[in-house]
């Protein structure tokens, strides 16, 4: 063999794990088979993203997967789950059930950890949900924080759907009862949940008192819990538009006293800087006084026209005093009113 013929043999040996590498990666993009999946499940094998606070949030989590597209504000990659999983292990195919504020595995005393269950996308598309973790509220018992990934079908990834922000980089979820939709209506839909991240404001308004699946003096709180998500973004027109910012300091209280008047100045909120800002229903803002973000009146009418009424002044007792109220309800309908800082 010549010197030449035995150089090009030894090139070609160092080059075959080169073009194996270079083989494997040019296929990185084709879907995993079910198994393979499923197996990649909860491992933390991808990087995290850095996700940008979106303004404030109903469900909490991502818009879209696709991190080059601007996604509306309405949609979101994780709306709903079924409580019967695609996978369970020794129970696949049972359904689950949702008592209280936690998830109950059918007799197999393992807990829902490792599940797998079929989620919906605000468009309809279905996404597939893992749950990584469960770990009971510290502060509530029968309630539980739950870590989970959904499968990523843009990046062939699991990724956790819930967006991150500076005070929670790790958000977990919350199962509650029904389903919202992209107007930000409750719908108490049988056999379906909704994951609700720590940082959106169905989650936030629980953490405030507010829990559907509780009662207070014979009342069932979901009304105030739905006008609750309402408030918390700020959504006149019960449209799902929110007119706020993240982390606005509100003061809220309420019809049945979960929550009551704030009458001093603390670390977190000046009363001096306060005022009345609105009264609100399950289906938005009965009464304003003003808008939270500064913007001009005008605006909130524009965006329903037909909905509130201006000829009038509406005392609502307390010194909190509406300049334009609802044509279609009667102020008796608020079931929580809020202060804020004025703009």
């Amino acid at each position: 063999m010549t010197a030449m013929k035995k150089y090009l043999l030894a090139w070609l040996c160092l080059q075959l794990p080169v073009l194996a590498h270079a083989e494997s990666t040019g296929s990185a993009s084709v879907a995993p088979s079910e198994a393979e999946r499923y197996a990649r499940r909860c491992q933390s094998q991808t990087r995290q993203r850095t996700v940008k606070p979106q303004g404030t949030m109903l469900w909490g989590t991502r818009r879209s997967w696709d991190t080059e597209k601007m996604a509306p504000e309405r949609s979101s990659v994780l709306v709903s789950a079924s409580l019967t999983p695609v996978l369970l292990a020794e129970a696949q195919g049972k359904a689950l059930t949702l008592e209280g504020g936690h998830l109950v595995a059918p007799s197999t005393g393992k807990g829902v950890v490792g599940a797998v269950l079929q989620g919906t996308a605000s468009d309809g598309k279905p996404v597939e949900v893992a749950i990584c973790g469960a770990e009971p509220s510290a502060e509530d018992p029968g309630m539980v924080w739950y870590r989970i990934e959904a499968w990523n079908a843009v990046a062939q990834e699991w990724e956790n759907p819930c967006v991150a922000l500076a005070r929670v980089p790790d958000p977990r979820a919350l199962a509650v009862g029904g389903v919202w939709d992209e107007s930000g209506a409750h719908h108490p839909t049988p056999g379906r949940f909704t994951f609700a991240c720590e940082n959106g404001a169905i989650t936030k308004c629980i953490g405030w008192g507010y829990k559907p699946w509780a009662s207070r003096d014979g009342q069932s709180l979901a009304p105030l819990h739905q006008a609750c998500t309402r408030m918390a973004r700020a959504d006149y027109c019960g449209n799902g538009r929110s007119h706020t910012h993240e982390d606005t300091p509100l003061d809220i209280y309420d019809r049945l006293g979960v929550l009551a008047r704030t009458t001093e100045s603390s670390a977190g909120w000046e009363l001096s800087r306060a005022s009345f800002e609105a009264a609100w229903a399950t289906d938005g803002a009965t009464c304003l006084a003003r808008t939270r973000d500064g913007r001009a009146m005008e605006t909130i009418l524009q965006e329903c026209p037909h909905r509130f009424q201006t000829d009038e002044a509406l005392e609502l007792g307390e010194g909190d005093r509406c300049t334009v109220r609802r044509t279609d309800v009667s102020p008796g309908a608020a079931l929580l009113r809020n202060q804020s800082y004025g703009p």
